[in-house]
C-alpha cells in the first residue's frame, strides 16, 4: 500500500484509491478478517449505494485459498458471483477466524444479501478481480489489504 499503517491496532477503515480503469481499494484492521471485511464494504461502496436496498437474505460459504492474498482474492470472488449468479449484493458479512492447514488458508463467510436491482449504482460495476497487486498482510500497527477489481 502507499504508506498508510494503523495509528493503533483498533483502527478500521478502507478508501478508494485512483486506479486506470480499474476500481484499486486499500483497507486495514486489528485482524486479517476485519481488513478482508473492510475491503469487501470498500469494493461495493465503490459502485453500489445499499441503503435503501431490499435484504433477501442471508448466504453463507466457505473461501479456500494457498495464501493470505489469494483468500482475500477468493472472498471478493464470491461478492461478484454472487452478483452475477443471483443478482445479490452483501449489504453485511461477518467472517470467522482465517484457518491454516498444510498451507491451504480458510476462512468462513456469511453475508446478509441485497438484491440488486434495488440497490443505486453510483460508478462500474465488477467484473473480476486482478492478481496483480493484491496483498494481504500483518505490520507492526495491524493488517492491511488491497486488491484491484476490472471493471
Amino acid at each position: 500500500m502507499d504508506g498508510h499503517q494503523p495509528a493503533d491496532r483498533s483502527e478500521r477503515g478502507h478508501r478508494s484509491v485512483p486506479h486506470t480503469a480499474d476500481l484499486r481499494v486499500e483497507a486495514w484492521a486489528p485482524t486479517a478478517e476485519g481488513c478482508i471485511g473492510e475491503l469487501v464494504r470498500g469494493v461495493v461502496g465503490g459502485f453500489a449505494d445499499l441503503s435503501g436496498a431490499r435484504i433477501v437474505g442471508e448466504r453463507a460459504c466457505t473461501v479456500l485459498a494457498v495464501s493470505d492474498p489469494d483468500l482475500l482474492a477468493g472472498v471478493l470472488e464470491e461478492v461478484i458471483y454472487r452478483m452475477d449468479a443471483d443478482g445479490e449484493l452483501p449489504a453485511a458479512l461477518a467472517l470467522g477466524p482465517v484457518h491454516g492447514l498444510d498451507g491451504a488458508r480458510s476462512i468462513e463467510v456469511r453475508f446478509r444479501m441485497a438484491d440488486t436491482a434495488t440497490a443505486a449504482l453510483v460508478g462500474a460495476v465488477p467484473k473480476a478481480v486482478s492478481l496483480e497487486g493484491l496483498e494481504l498482510g500483518e505490520g507492526p500497527g495491524g493488517w492491511t489489504c488491497a486488491a484491484t477489481v476490472d471493471v
